[in-house]
Protein backbone atom coordinates (compact mmCIF):
# COMPACT_ATOMS: atom_id res chain seq x y z
CA UNK A 1 0.00 0.00 0.00
CA UNK A 2 1.56 3.27 -1.14
CA UNK A 3 1.36 5.74 1.75
CA UNK A 4 4.07 8.31 1.23
CA UNK A 5 2.81 11.54 2.77
CA UNK A 6 1.06 12.83 5.88
CA UNK A 7 -1.61 14.15 3.50
CA UNK A 8 -2.41 10.64 2.20
CA UNK A 9 -5.83 9.39 3.23
CA UNK A 10 -7.89 6.23 3.44
CA UNK A 11 -11.13 6.31 1.49
CA UNK A 12 -14.03 5.27 3.73
CA UNK A 13 -16.98 3.18 2.54
CA UNK A 14 -18.99 6.33 1.79
CA UNK A 15 -16.21 8.00 -0.21
CA UNK A 16 -15.03 10.34 2.58
CA UNK A 17 -11.24 10.67 2.84
CA UNK A 18 -9.73 10.13 6.31
CA UNK A 19 -6.02 10.81 6.94
CA UNK A 20 -3.98 7.69 7.70
CA UNK A 21 -2.23 9.48 10.58
CA UNK A 22 -3.89 11.60 13.25
CA UNK A 23 -3.28 12.95 16.73
CA UNK A 24 -5.02 11.29 19.66
CA UNK A 25 -5.71 13.36 22.78
CA UNK A 26 -6.79 10.74 25.34
CA UNK A 27 -5.79 11.83 28.87
CA UNK A 28 -4.62 15.24 27.61
CA UNK A 29 -5.82 17.98 29.93
CA UNK A 30 -8.26 20.56 28.60
CA UNK A 31 -6.80 24.03 28.33
CA UNK A 32 -3.21 24.83 27.48
CA UNK A 33 -1.97 21.23 27.27
CA UNK A 34 -4.46 20.07 24.65
CA UNK A 35 -4.34 23.39 22.78
CA UNK A 36 -0.57 23.13 22.46
CA UNK A 37 -0.66 19.48 21.35
CA UNK A 38 -3.25 20.17 18.65
CA UNK A 39 -1.51 23.35 17.52
CA UNK A 40 1.87 21.63 17.23
CA UNK A 41 0.34 18.69 15.39
CA UNK A 42 -1.34 20.95 12.84
CA UNK A 43 1.92 22.87 12.38
CA UNK A 44 3.67 19.54 11.72
CA UNK A 45 1.17 18.75 8.97
CA UNK A 46 -1.39 16.63 10.83
CA UNK A 47 -4.92 17.18 9.60
CA UNK A 48 -6.77 14.61 11.73
CA UNK A 49 -7.53 15.14 15.43
CA UNK A 50 -9.26 12.48 17.54
CA UNK A 51 -11.05 13.42 20.75
CA UNK A 52 -14.11 12.20 22.69
CA UNK A 53 -16.75 13.55 25.03
CA UNK A 54 -15.25 11.30 27.70
CA UNK A 55 -11.84 12.92 27.35
CA UNK A 56 -13.31 16.22 28.59
CA UNK A 57 -11.11 18.29 26.29
CA UNK A 58 -13.35 19.02 23.30
CA UNK A 59 -13.42 22.73 24.20
CA UNK A 60 -9.64 23.03 24.07
CA UNK A 61 -9.46 21.01 20.84
CA UNK A 62 -12.01 23.33 19.26
CA UNK A 63 -10.11 26.42 20.37
CA UNK A 64 -6.84 25.09 18.93
CA UNK A 65 -8.57 24.28 15.62
CA UNK A 66 -9.92 27.82 15.34
CA UNK A 67 -6.55 29.33 16.26
CA UNK A 68 -4.65 27.18 13.75
CA UNK A 69 -5.68 29.26 10.76
CA UNK A 70 -6.22 26.10 8.72
CA UNK A 71 -9.57 26.08 6.90
CA UNK A 72 -12.13 23.83 8.60
CA UNK A 73 -12.67 21.76 5.46
CA UNK A 74 -8.99 20.78 5.44
CA UNK A 75 -9.26 19.21 8.92
CA UNK A 76 -10.74 15.86 9.93
CA UNK A 77 -12.26 15.99 13.40
CA UNK A 78 -13.35 12.84 15.24
CA UNK A 79 -15.23 12.76 18.51
CA UNK A 80 -17.04 10.00 20.37
CA UNK A 81 -20.27 9.55 22.28
CA UNK A 82 -19.87 8.81 25.98
CA UNK A 83 -21.55 5.56 27.05
CA UNK A 84 -23.58 7.40 29.66
CA UNK A 85 -25.28 9.19 26.74
CA UNK A 86 -26.21 6.09 24.75
CA UNK A 87 -29.86 5.92 23.64
CA UNK A 88 -31.72 7.71 20.85
CA UNK A 89 -32.72 11.07 22.33
CA UNK A 90 -29.72 11.30 24.65
CA UNK A 91 -27.38 10.72 21.69
CA UNK A 92 -28.93 13.62 19.78
CA UNK A 93 -28.48 15.90 22.82
CA UNK A 94 -24.90 14.72 23.43
CA UNK A 95 -23.96 15.30 19.80
CA UNK A 96 -25.14 18.91 20.00
CA UNK A 97 -23.09 19.38 23.18
CA UNK A 98 -19.95 18.01 21.49
CA UNK A 99 -20.55 20.19 18.44
CA UNK A 100 -20.99 23.24 20.68
CA UNK A 101 -17.80 22.55 22.63
CA UNK A 102 -15.80 21.96 19.46
CA UNK A 103 -17.31 25.07 17.89
CA UNK A 104 -17.95 23.43 14.52
CA UNK A 105 -20.94 23.12 12.20
CA UNK A 106 -20.28 19.46 11.48
CA UNK A 107 -18.21 16.53 12.73
CA UNK A 108 -16.15 14.52 10.25
CA UNK A 109 -16.41 11.24 12.16
CA UNK A 110 -18.65 10.42 15.13
CA UNK A 111 -18.10 7.14 16.98
CA UNK A 112 -19.97 5.10 19.59
CA UNK A 113 -17.14 4.95 22.13
CA UNK A 114 -17.89 1.49 23.56
CA UNK A 115 -20.57 -1.08 22.73
CA UNK A 116 -21.61 -1.17 26.37
CA UNK A 117 -24.46 -3.38 27.46
CA UNK A 118 -27.51 -3.14 25.22
CA UNK A 119 -28.18 0.35 23.80
CA UNK A 120 -25.90 0.59 20.79
CA UNK A 121 -28.59 -0.29 18.21
CA UNK A 122 -30.84 2.47 19.52
CA UNK A 123 -27.84 4.80 19.58
CA UNK A 124 -26.96 3.89 16.01
CA UNK A 125 -30.42 4.99 14.84
CA UNK A 126 -29.61 8.47 16.13
CA UNK A 127 -26.23 8.33 14.38
CA UNK A 128 -27.97 7.45 11.11
CA UNK A 129 -30.35 10.40 11.55
CA UNK A 130 -27.50 12.84 12.16
CA UNK A 131 -25.58 11.41 9.21
CA UNK A 132 -28.46 11.58 6.75
CA UNK A 133 -29.19 15.16 7.87
CA UNK A 134 -25.60 16.14 7.06
CA UNK A 135 -24.29 16.94 10.52
CA UNK A 136 -21.70 14.13 10.35
CA UNK A 137 -19.63 13.17 7.31
CA UNK A 138 -19.07 9.58 8.48
CA UNK A 139 -20.35 7.47 11.37
CA UNK A 140 -18.60 4.60 13.05
CA UNK A 141 -17.95 2.66 16.22
CA UNK A 142 -15.12 2.07 18.66
CA UNK A 143 -14.13 -1.07 20.53
CA UNK A 144 -16.67 -3.22 18.68
CA UNK A 145 -15.93 -6.92 18.35
CA UNK A 146 -17.14 -9.01 15.40
CA UNK A 147 -20.28 -10.11 17.25
CA UNK A 148 -21.21 -6.48 17.98
CA UNK A 149 -20.76 -5.56 14.32
CA UNK A 150 -22.80 -8.55 13.18
CA UNK A 151 -25.57 -7.65 15.63
CA UNK A 152 -25.60 -4.05 14.44
CA UNK A 153 -25.80 -5.19 10.81
CA UNK A 154 -29.07 -7.03 11.55
CA UNK A 155 -31.03 -3.81 12.06
CA UNK A 156 -29.03 -0.92 10.62
CA UNK A 157 -29.21 0.54 7.16
CA UNK A 158 -25.70 1.99 7.26
CA UNK A 159 -22.52 -0.04 7.79
CA UNK A 160 -20.05 1.71 10.14
CA UNK A 161 -17.34 3.54 8.21
CA UNK A 162 -14.74 3.02 10.95
CA UNK A 163 -14.07 0.72 13.91
CA UNK A 164 -11.49 2.22 16.28
CA UNK A 165 -9.98 -0.45 18.54
CA UNK A 166 -6.94 -1.17 20.65
CA UNK A 167 -4.45 -2.44 18.08
CA UNK A 168 -0.67 -2.86 18.34
CA UNK A 169 2.03 -5.55 18.00
CA UNK A 170 0.94 -7.30 21.22
CA UNK A 171 -2.73 -7.25 20.14
CA UNK A 172 -2.88 -7.72 16.37
CA UNK A 173 -6.58 -8.72 16.22
CA UNK A 174 -6.08 -10.46 12.85
CA UNK A 175 -9.58 -11.92 12.73
CA UNK A 176 -11.19 -8.54 13.41
CA UNK A 177 -8.93 -6.81 10.86
CA UNK A 178 -9.85 -9.37 8.19
CA UNK A 179 -13.55 -9.06 9.02
CA UNK A 180 -13.49 -5.27 8.77
CA UNK A 181 -11.69 -5.40 5.43
CA UNK A 182 -14.30 -7.82 4.07
CA UNK A 183 -17.15 -5.62 5.29
CA UNK A 184 -15.65 -2.34 4.08
CA UNK A 185 -15.07 -1.00 7.61
CA UNK A 186 -11.84 0.95 8.13
CA UNK A 187 -9.95 -0.31 11.18
CA UNK A 188 -8.29 2.40 13.29
CA UNK A 189 -5.74 1.82 16.04
CA UNK A 190 -5.88 3.41 19.46
CA UNK A 191 -2.91 2.99 21.80
CA UNK A 192 -0.79 2.05 18.76
CA UNK A 193 2.52 2.48 20.57
CA UNK A 194 1.38 0.50 23.61
CA UNK A 195 1.63 3.32 26.14
CA UNK A 196 5.38 3.41 25.47
CA UNK A 197 5.96 -0.29 26.13
CA UNK A 198 8.27 -0.59 23.13
CA UNK A 199 11.24 -2.32 24.76
CA UNK A 200 11.00 -5.41 22.55
CA UNK A 201 14.07 -6.89 20.82
CA UNK A 202 12.35 -7.22 17.43
CA UNK A 203 11.30 -3.57 17.44
CA UNK A 204 14.77 -2.42 18.52
CA UNK A 205 16.41 -4.51 15.79
CA UNK A 206 14.10 -3.10 13.14
CA UNK A 207 14.62 0.44 14.43
CA UNK A 208 18.37 -0.02 13.96
CA UNK A 209 17.87 -1.56 10.51
CA UNK A 210 15.72 1.29 9.19
CA UNK A 211 17.30 4.15 11.13
CA UNK A 212 14.03 4.86 12.93
CA UNK A 213 12.65 4.63 16.48
CA UNK A 214 10.63 1.63 17.69
CA UNK A 215 7.54 3.86 17.76
CA UNK A 216 8.06 4.87 14.13
CA UNK A 217 8.44 1.20 13.17
CA UNK A 218 5.11 0.34 14.81
CA UNK A 219 3.29 3.28 13.25
CA UNK A 220 4.62 2.36 9.80
CA UNK A 221 3.50 -1.25 10.41
CA UNK A 222 -0.02 0.07 11.09
CA UNK A 223 -0.11 1.94 7.80
CA UNK A 224 1.20 -0.97 5.75
CA UNK A 225 -1.51 -3.18 7.23
CA UNK A 226 -4.09 -0.63 6.09
CA UNK A 227 -4.88 0.55 9.63
CA UNK A 228 -5.43 4.24 10.42
CA UNK A 229 -3.38 5.25 13.46
CA UNK A 230 -3.67 8.06 16.04
CA UNK A 231 -0.65 8.15 18.38
CA UNK A 232 -1.01 10.48 21.35
CA UNK A 233 1.66 12.83 22.61
CA UNK A 234 1.86 16.20 24.33
CA UNK A 235 5.54 16.77 23.44
CA UNK A 236 6.27 18.69 20.26
CA UNK A 237 9.35 16.65 19.37
CA UNK A 238 7.45 13.38 19.77
CA UNK A 239 4.50 14.67 17.73
CA UNK A 240 6.95 15.52 14.94
CA UNK A 241 8.75 12.19 15.32
CA UNK A 242 5.49 10.24 15.05
CA UNK A 243 4.82 11.95 11.72
CA UNK A 244 8.24 11.06 10.29
CA UNK A 245 7.12 7.68 8.95
CA UNK A 246 6.54 8.37 5.28
CA UNK A 247 10.08 8.00 3.91
CA UNK A 248 10.57 4.25 4.39
CA UNK A 249 8.73 0.98 3.95
CA UNK A 250 8.93 -2.24 5.96
CA UNK A 251 9.61 -5.45 4.08
CA UNK A 252 6.99 -8.21 4.11
CA UNK A 253 9.37 -10.30 6.23
CA UNK A 254 9.67 -7.53 8.81
CA UNK A 255 5.90 -7.04 8.90
CA UNK A 256 5.53 -10.75 9.66
CA UNK A 257 8.15 -10.46 12.41
CA UNK A 258 6.10 -7.72 14.09
CA UNK A 259 2.89 -9.72 13.60
CA UNK A 260 4.54 -12.61 15.46
CA UNK A 261 4.83 -10.48 18.61
CA UNK A 262 1.09 -10.88 19.24
CA UNK A 263 0.14 -12.08 22.72
CA UNK A 264 -3.52 -10.97 22.69
CA UNK A 265 -2.42 -8.55 25.41
CA UNK A 266 -4.59 -5.53 26.18
CA UNK A 267 -3.51 -2.38 27.97
CA UNK A 268 -7.15 -1.26 28.09
CA UNK A 269 -10.33 -3.13 29.06
CA UNK A 270 -11.91 -5.89 27.00
CA UNK A 271 -15.06 -4.58 25.27
CA UNK A 272 -17.06 -7.63 26.36
CA UNK A 273 -16.24 -6.88 29.99
CA UNK A 274 -16.43 -3.07 29.95
CA UNK A 275 -20.20 -2.94 30.47
CA UNK A 276 -21.31 0.45 31.73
Amino acid sequence: MEIRSITDAAVLNNGVRMPWLGLGVFQVADGEEVRNAVRWAIEEGYRSIDTAAGYRNETGVGQAIRESGVPREELFITTKLANSDQGYESTLRAFEESRRKLGVDYIDLYLIHWPGRDKYKETWRAFEKLYTEGYIRAIGVSNFQIHHLESLKETSGIIPAVNQVEFHPLLTQKELLAYCKREGIQLEAWSPIMKGNLDLPVLKELAAKYGKTPAQIVLRWDLQLGVVTIPKSVRRERIAENADIFDFELSEEDIRAIDALNKDHRFGPHPDEFLF
